[in-house]
């Protein structure tokens, strides 16, 4: 049994004194776990670190079998990343929770592609926060618990849509809020549908609701679920990002 493909390296953990336990993510074979001969190495350690693109190759004798996996590095996303913090964090949080999340050797394309997009535009910095926002409502979708923001829950209207049910995952409009808006979470402008091109990467602030939406998801539905939290490396992101956002705040009170 054989596979390759290109694929996206998920996580990677010492297994003895040279070898890896690797976890890659591919879109015809979704995560899949191999051990890496020598991964450990000076050679090849740096080819097996999270975000990085390859050319992988997946053999085993038998189908069930943890079998061997090999690589050779396509583009070197976790160097790139280490640049900036923030990238750097994003790409961490962004691999952990596709690790953590996805069922093994269940494909998941548009989880794929979505990732892909991410790993060949770290250059594009903090403004990348709004598409791992959007990454995350396609992995809870295709997860089976995608969220419902084209209209409110309660008129129907697609109209000045400002918030979200914690509870349903549907949208709500500022109007029908009313007392229950101290209670609802808030729909950053980026992820409206009437949001002009201009808002479309969001702030930091933004990214902060964003990522609070859907963490909230994640936490109950996927995590919740299985009765553990979040992934640190997710939870770190939006310590990171809220804090930005504060200090952002603060110095526009003061200005």
């Amino acid at each position: 049994m054989e596979w390759s493909a290109p694929a996206i390296v998920l996580s990677a953990r010492d297994f003895g004194e040279a070898d890896r336990i690797a976890c890659v993510l591919s879109a015809e074979h979704g995560a899949w776990r191999g051990l890496v001969r020598g991964g450990a190495g000076r050679r090849h350690g740096g080819t097996w670190q999270a975000g990085n693109l390859l050319a992988a190759r997946w053999v085993a004798r038998l189908s069930d079998q943890l079998g061997g996996l090999s690589g050779e590095l396509v583009h070197p996303a976790a160097a790139l990343a280490m640049d900036s913090a923030l990238t750097s964090a994003l790409l961490a949080a962004a691999c952990a929770l596709a690790d953590a999340a996805l069922p093994e050797r269940e494909p998941h394309p548009r989880v794929f592609a979505g990732l892909f997009a991410l790993v060949s535009r770290l250059a594009l910095g903090p403004p990348l926060l709004a598409e791992l926002v959007r990454w995350e409502l396609a992995l809870l979708a295709d997860l089976g618990y995608g969220l419902d923001l084209s209209a409110c829950a309660q008129t129907g209207t697609n109209q000045d849509l400002r918030w979200v049910s914690p509870r349903t995952g549907r949208a709500v409009s500022d109007a029908a809020a009313g007392a229950w808006r101290a209670h609802l979470l808030p729909l950053p402008a980026f992820l409206r549908e009437e949001a002009a091109a201009d808002t479309a990467a969001g702030d930091a602030a933004q990214w902060r609701d964003g990522l609070r939406l859907t963490g909230h998801f994640l936490a109950r539905d996927v995590f919740g679920a299985q009765h553990r939290p979040l992934p640190p490396a997710r939870t770190l992101l939006y310590e990171r990002v809220d804090a930005i956002a504060r200090d952002e705040q603060a110095s526009i009170a003061h200005a």
